[in-house]
């Protein structure tokens, strides 16, 4: 693993237009890795999916952007994260993917809901590792 890092989501909802970023650097750009979005939620996330809008900053070149859609729960409302009052998922954004080049990366994430204030989402973290 080469950076896993989670924000606490503050204070108690997501407000709709904030952002968390998350800065890594990439050293070796000739092997793949996967990146993966972590979310931390509780019972009092009341729906089933939550809508993200993410965008990755490369060191040279445009912005990416891209939307993902993130099933925190099955059709009957059980939670599908590990845990037992905060439950956790990992939603892959990049699988076996090549970074273009060497250096540093931000990742931002905000949420597409339509709520202003989302509550429920307690942190939300971003994991890179090597791929197999």
């Amino acid at each position: 693993m080469i950076y896993n890092q989670y924000q606490i989501i503050e204070p108690v909802s997501w407000e709709k237009e904030k952002e968390y970023y998350f800065t890594f650097q990439i050293d070796d750009n000739t092997i793949p890795y996967n990146v993966t979005l972590e979310i931390r939620n509780n019972n009092l996330y009341l729906y089933q999916n939550l809508w993200i809008f993410y965008s990755e900053e490369q060191p040279v070149g445009p912005l990416l952007r891209d939307t993902m859609e993130c099933m925190l729960a099955d059709e009957y409302g059980k939670w599908r994260g590990d845990g037992i009052s905060l439950f956790q998922s990992g939603f892959q954004v990049r699988a076996n993917y090549m970074f273009p080049i060497k250096g540093q990366y931000t990742f931002s994430f905000r949420h597409g809901m339509r709520d202003d204030n989302l509550r429920g989402i307690q942190e939300i973290g971003l994991r890179i590792d090597q791929a197999n």
